[in-house]
């Protein structure tokens, strides 16, 4: 199984890091979400979903703050990461 590395930002545009989760679980890739501080006011601000509803939407999410993260390792493999929305 594939799996990606999904950060969202605090940058306007987050739903191109939530449709992109979308695609990647009706895909069946296995997707690892970061999502910054800023990216859940975003969230609240841009769009008429919940933290928890785009959460909901990975396979595994990682706290912004936890650098013993699994994804932090050079061990991890995965297919690649995707900073969306990314300026």
């Amino acid at each position: 199984m594939k799996r990606i590395i999904v950060a969202i930002t605090g940058a306007t545009g987050v739903i191109y890091g939530i449709r992109l989760l979308e695609v990647l679980r009706d895909c069946g890739v296995e997707s690892h979400l970061i999502l910054s501080g800023q990216a859940k006011d975003n969230i609240r601000y841009e769009t008429e979903r919940s933290v928890e509803d785009v959460e909901g939407l990975a396979s595994v999410v990682h706290d912004e703050c936890n650098l013993a993260a699994s994804i932090s390792s050079g061990s991890f493999k995965t297919g690649g990461m995707v900073i969306a929305p990314c300026s």
